[in-house]
């Protein structure tokens, strides 16, 4: 036993199959191209109506590497030519631009994001110029949240501080594997010394939380030389460390068809990897939050959920409470009030978008009040393993019990094996099925119960 979840293989093995990691409610693969522009310019128009305010977050997608790493299965463009990102940023300035329009005066934004790709793939000029951009269009509390993915390879002591410089107090770094052999197999050649002196340099310029990128059940992988990546990772006493599970889809991300399916673990190694690292990490004193989410005690993270304001978006478990966010640039997912809104994929459509003046969106959502009541129990249940009754029912106007009376059947088969507490008032997640989380939600998924492929997701573990 660990301190707040219990590791069953069985229960593993019989419920680690394949399921939505639950980033939105429903999944972004329901969203539809009748949500367009127009239908997006409208909920921004009117997103505060009622006189309820929700705080602003803004998500970046910047989607350049200098190299492709084959386990990946992000929106990225991978080039050598430095000079791509810099059209780029004219586009995303254009989008500010848009969105603000809309917006009207009500522009305050407390927390910010840069994903990818490699958002470092930018010269110190346009990570600035993109700031300034943002700076110009939001109102950007200076006690905000700032967070910007990493890849050590190419951040030195220079780039840390300008990082610091334009704002931003969280990183997130790329590891997966300190291993060698693992590294070559997926292309991403990584020193142990570049981790740690990054991470070294973000200390020193203020950054108050660091977190680790790891995966397992990458190809050549094995327990000793897991063990070593782990014993390294729990040295440095990142403030989080996500642990994320390798879902193979070579079929979806053509990447991974450079990974030999031979060289992958087996699924008994693949648990033994999971195991070995959550023993380690439990060892060093983190506190699991969820799904794939580990925290040191006194990190934000670990804090809101003790305080029962965690929530879950795109860019995983986040302390910034209940927020609109806008995401900017190619591919990226909003989410204003009840919809969700994806832009296009593809930089090419993005852009001939924006030159026509439009807002570069794709599909979306409008959430139904179904939708509303299973995503806040959804929510709930991954966020805080356990979920009220009482509040479900008060805030969406139904009888919880008879509302879901299907669920609760399915719910009773989970409870029988252990996954969750069933009593009048609440269901709880027990620590034998908090690992499998996700699978409790899969209860709540009206699509996948009205028969939608499972394939196209990664598995639970």
């Amino acid at each position: 036993m660990y301190t707040n979840l219990v590791i069953d293989a069985d229960l593993i093995r019989k419920y680690g199959g394949n399921g939505p990691r639950y980033t939105s409610y429903p999944t972004a693969d329901r969203f539809v191209e009748a949500f367009d522009a127009d239908v997006y310019r409208h909920w921004l128009r009117n997103r505060n109506v009622g006189g309820i305010s929700r705080p602003l977050s803004l998500y970046v997608h910047l989607p350049f590497c200098g190299t492709v790493c084959y386990y990946c299965a992000c929106n990225k463009i991978v080039t050598g030519d430095r000079s791509r990102s810099a059209p780029y940023i004219s586009y995303l300035a254009r989008e500010v631009e848009l969105l603000c329009t809309e917006l009207g005066e009500d522009r305050a934004a407390s927390q910010v994001h840069f994903g990818g790709g490699t958002p470092t793939f930018l010269p110190d000029n346009e990570l600035r110029e993109l700031m300034r951009v943002l700076g110009s269009g939001f109102k950007l509390n200076p006690a905000g949240e700032y967070a910007i993915e990493i890849d050590p390879r190419g951040v030195g002591e220079e780039r840390v501080a300008l990082l610091a410089e334009l704002g931003f107090n969280r990183m997130s770094l790329g590891v997966q594997d300190f291993d060698p052999v693992v590294q070559r197999a997926v292309n991403r050649i990584q020193t142990i010394e570049q981790t740690l002196e990054t991470t070294l340099a973000a200390r020193r310029h203020g950054f108050r939380s660091i977190n680790y990128d790891l995966i397992y059940g990458l190809p050549r992988q094995t327990l000793e030389g897991f063990s070593r990546t782990l014993d390294l990772v729990c040295e440095a006493a990142p403030d989080r460390i996500a642990l994320y599970s390798y879902a193979h889809l070579p079929a979806v991300f053509m990447p991974q068809r450079r990974i030999a399916a031979a060289d992958l673990p087996t699924p008994e190694v693949k648990l033994q990897l999971m195991t070995q690292a959550i023993a380690k990490f439990s060892a060093a004193g983190y506190v699991y939050i969820g799904m794939d989410h580990f925290a040191r005690p006194d990190d934000d993270l670990a804090l809101a959920q003790r305080q029962g304001r965690l929530t879950r978006n795109f860019q995983g478990y986040s302390s910034a409470g209940d927020a609109d966010t806008l995401a900017i640039g190619v591919s990226a997912i909003s989410n204003v009030g009840p919809t969700y809104s994806q832009n296009y994929k593809e930089l090419d459509d993005y852009a001939a978008r924006l030159d026509d003046g439009v807002l570069p969106v794709l599909r979306g959502i409008e959430l139904s009040a179904d939708d509303l009541a299973r995503s806040a129990v959804i929510q709930s249940l991954a966020c805080h393993f356990r979920v009220s009754k009482e509040s479900i029912s008060i805030a969406h106007l139904i009888d919880f019990d008879s509302y879901f009376t299907h669920e609760m059947s399915h719910l009773a088969l989970l409870r029988d094996d252990g996954l969750v507490d069933i009593d009048d008032e609440w269901i709880t997640v027990t620590p034998s099925g908090r690992l499998l989380v996700r699978a409790v939600c899969m209860v709540f998924d009206r699509y996948l119960s009205q028969g939608q492929a499972r394939a196209q997701y990664s598995r639970v573990l």
